[in-house]
């Protein structure tokens, strides 16, 4: 990046700071009933609000000329938007290719990006960004180019807020479009090396790191892990393309969803790979797809890939968080290319998505979330056998406003913890309820008893862990004083049972709760 553009962004960071362009001025500009049309694609209900906040003034504001342009890619006047951008100024902003470029008989000024106020809670704190990207659909009037670079949707919130942000050297951003991920990655990771396949993303990636402050990122053009082919990294983090697109002659290919490669082979390439580009002990978490065929389940093909990669000693985690009819899929994602159902366009590419499933026996789609870790050979192993988990929670998620990263961490520490010692050591340990784990129980009516009993977290995953009378009570007796061991010996006399029975049965279902965060060790205290 020039010296030039440096300073037509930092005069770009001054006029939005000092215009107030915030999450939070949108949303009191046109309330939080258009706030909600505007993530359903709709915009006349901010438009009506903007028309008379204009008619209550008299004029607008530079916030609402803003919010006019860049959120709701529409026209504005040339004297509006150098009120709102006066340091910058127009011949600033055609530069930085925000506009097109005008001259002095226009009588207005076009967008020709999105830029947007976001801000977020991760575990670091609250922070706030500004977020270029190309148009969208409802600021062009018709579907995004197959080289379209995405802003932020629903895919870059739910990875960033996965992520898991300990203090590391060094990580890589793969894929990384926009760039928010980087700059996540950036508020933890000393270095970040960012790499696209598309030259127009990195730039516009770079426009946003400049703008938001960051100086510790460095972006590189090439596919997947071709641009770091030597390097290795503690954290790699990932919104791949993922999208299983049919490989068929007149079905558009956006760069930033689909990969190129026939079905999930994409993800499975990532699966496989990942690992030889992370340091030891390093973390690698990304989103995918994985398809379910006739003849095998989705997480049981993940598995296979897993069994085929390279090092068999890396610990896996997959999560699988929702699964779609191809019917369904294909809509999805022909709907997010910005063609509109009920048309012979649509009909013809939905025809090219089941005839590319059923050709290769696809029956369904899932989605979920994958974490690898490559072990550290320096130090002693954890346990025997590698972390292999492969599960799937549908169901909603627990309540954590900083996202999910430090619970994964969590777990992932507990899992650490308990694989290292044996059941003699864990019953001589003490453990305490994680603060946000409640009990949950039923009874029929007039029964002193409960029927049943459910664990029930409410953060993380959301997770609804049934138990019986004895669990119940130990867990209700962890509070960090007593050892299973003693906890086990005074419920064995209570329920007049065997001891060393009673601890053989519980040890191993705690060590299950601690691999869930829902019981924690010394260390996470």
């Amino acid at each position: 990046m020039t010296h030039p553009q440096r300073d037509l962004i930092a005069a770009l960071r001054f006029d939005l700071t000092a215009a107030g362009f915030t999450v939070s001025a949108l949303s009191g500009l046109w309330g939080p009933d258009a706030d909600a049309a505007l993530h359903r694609n709709q915009r006349v209900p901010a438009l009506r609000a903007l028309a008379r906040l204009r008619r209550t003034l008299g004029h607008s504001t530079p916030t609402a000329t803003l919010a006019e342009l860049f959120v709701l890619g529409l026209p504005v006047s040339p004297g509006q938007l150098s009120d709102a951008l006066p340091s910058l100024g127009i011949r600033g902003a055609a530069e930085l290719r925000l506009i097109s470029s005008v001259d002095e008989h226009d009588e207005s000024v076009r967008p020709t990006a999105d830029l947007r106020p976001y801000s977020f809670l991760d575990q670091l704190g609250v922070g706030s960004w500004w977020i270029m990207s190309d148009l969208g659909e409802l600021s062009l009037g018709h579907a995004v180019g197959e080289d379209h670079v995405l802003g932020v949707g629903g895919a870059s919130l739910t990875l960033s807020g996965l992520m898991v942000q300990r203090p590391v050297d060094s990580a890589l951003d793969l894929g990384t479009g926009c760039g928010i991920q980087a700059m996540h990655a950036a508020r933890h990771a000393r270095r970040v090396v960012a790499t696209d396949i598309s030259a127009r993303a990195l730039d516009i990636a770079a426009v946003n790191a400049e703008l938001n402050g960051f100086e510790n990122i460095e972006f590189r053009l090439g596919s997947l892990f071709e641009p770091v082919a030597d390097e290795s990294f503690d954290q790699i983090v990932s919104n791949p393309p993922f999208v299983i697109t049919p490989r068929a002659e007149g079905v558009p290919s956006y760069e930033y969803r689909d990969g190129g490669l026939v079905g999930d082979a994409l993800v499975q390439h990532v699966v496989q790979h990942a690992v030889e580009f992370l340091n030891p002990g390093g973390l690698a978490q990304f989103l995918g797809n994985w398809e379910y065929t006739r003849d095998r389940a989705g997480l049981d093909r993940v598995n296979d890939w897993l069994d085929e990669a390279a090092d068999q000693t890396l610990d896996a985690w997959i999560i699988e968080r929702d699964v779609q009819h191809i019917d369904e899929y294909a809509e999805t994602w022909i709907r997010d290319g910005g063609t509109t159902p009920a048309t012979s366009e649509f009909d013809r590419l939905y025809g090219a998505w089941l005839n590319d499933f059923e050709h290769r026996g696809v029956e369904r789609v899932g989605f979920g979330y994958v974490t690898l870790r490559r072990p550290d050979a320096a130090q002693p192993p954890i346990s025997e056998a590698p972390l292999r988990r492969l599960e799937q929670l549908h169901g909603p998620l627990g309540g954590s406003g900083s996202g999910l990263g430090a619970h994964l961490a969590d777990c992932l520490d507990g899992r650490d913890w308990e694989a290292s010692r044996s059941d003699a050591e864990l019953a001589a340990s003490t453990l305490v309820v994680a603060s946000d784990v409640t009990v949950e129980r039923h009874y029929w009516p007039g029964d002193d008893d409960p029927t049943a009993m459910i664990l029930r977290q409410g953060g993380g995953f959301g997770r609804q862990t049934p138990i019986d009378t004895g669990l119940a009570a130990l867990v209700g007796a962890c509070d960090g004083e007593l050892s299973i061991a003693a906890i086990c010996a005074a419920l064995a006399q209570l329920l007049s049972v065997d001891a060393q029975a009673l601890s053989a049965e519980l040890v191993p279902l705690v060590r299950l709760l601690v691999d869930d965060a829902i019981l924690l060790p010394p260390t996470a205290r």
